[in-house]
C-alpha cells in the first residue's frame, strides 16, 4: 500500500496557535491604549484554544459568584487580592461580587489605592520598544495605528475587550484591569501582564464602574515561578 502524505494543520489552527503565542507575552507592562467600537460588543466575543479549534474553559473555582465579603469601604469599591486570584466589587451589606482574575507578574509589583482614571472598549495594544526589540517575531501581528505600531482592538488582541486604568493622583501607576482571550489563565499567574479576567467577566465589572472609582490593591507576595 502507497504510504499516506503526512497530513498538514490547517490554516486556522496555525493562525490560532500564533495568536496564543502572542497572548502568553502580550500583556508585558500592561501598555494598552484607544478604542475599537467596530471590534464589536460583548455579545460578540470569541474564546480561543491554544492549540486547537475547541475552545479552553476557565476553571469553574473562578467563576463569577456573590459572596460574604464584610468590608469597610462603600459600595462600588473593587479591592484586589492577587495572591487568591480574586477581584471583589463591593455590595455593601457585607457582601461583593467575586470575579477570578489571573496575575501576571507586573500585577504583583504594585500595591495600594487608586482610581480608576481611564476606561476602554476593545483597547488598542502598543507593546514597549523593549519587547519588539526581544521578541522581534511580535512585529508580524503589528500594524502601523495612530499611536505608533501595534496590535488593533478586537476579540483577537490579548488585551480583551474592556481595560481599566488606575491612576493615583496625576500619575499612571501602569497597573490595569483588562481582558484576555485565554479564559484558561484565570486563577493562575501568567509571565507577563497585570489583572485579567475573561472577557464576559471584565465586561460585566466594567459596565458597573464608573471612573473615578475607588481600587485597593492587598499586597502580597511575588511568585517566584509563573505558570506558562
Amino acid at each position: 500500500m502507497k504510504p499516506m502524505p503526512p497530513r498538514l494543520p490547517n490554516r486556522r489552527a496555525v493562525i490560532s496557535r500564533g495568536l496564543a503565542a502572542v497572548a502568553l507575552i502580550g500583556c508585558a507592562g500592561c501598555t494598552t491604549t484607544g478604542t475599537n467600537p467596530s471590534a464589536g460588543s460583548s455579545s460578540g466575543l470569541r474564546v480561543y484554544g491554544a492549540a486547537s479549534d475547541e475552545p479552553h474553559r476557565p476553571d469553574p473555582a473562578f467563576a463569577r459568584t456573590v459572596v460574604t465579603y464584610p468590608s469597610p469601604e462603600p459600595s462600588g469599591t473593587i479591592v484586589v487580592d492577587p495572591g487568591s486570584h480574586f477581584l471583589y466589587l463591593i455590595q455593601g451589606g457585607g457582601q461583593a461580587i467575586r470575579y477570578g482574575v489571573g496575575v501576571g507578574a507586573e500585577g504583583f509589583v504594585w500595591s495600594g489605592m487608586a482610581t480608576v482614571h481611564t476606561k476602554q472598549e476593545w483597547p488598542d495594544w502598543y507593546p514597549p520598544a523593549e519587547m519588539l526589540a526581544r521578541k522581534p517575531e511580535l512585529r508580524q501581528h503589528m500594524v502601523q495605528l495612530q499611536s505608533g505600531i501595534g496590535m488593533k482592538g478586537g476579540p483577537d488582541n490579548p488585551i480583551g475587550a474592556r481595560a481599566m486604568y488606575l491612576w493615583q493622583g496625576n500619575k499612571d501607576t501602569l497597573y490595569r484591569i483588562h481582558g484576555t482571550n485565554e479564559p484558561w489563565t484565570i486563577g493562575t499567574n501568567v509571565s507577563s501582564g497585570c489583572i485579567r479576567l475573561t472577557n464576559e467577566d471584565v465586561t460585566d465589572l466594567y459596565n458597573r464602574t464608573p471612573v473615578g472609582t475607588k481600587v485597593i490593591v492587598l499586597a502580597t507576595a511575588k511568585p517566584a515561578v509563573a505558570a506558562q
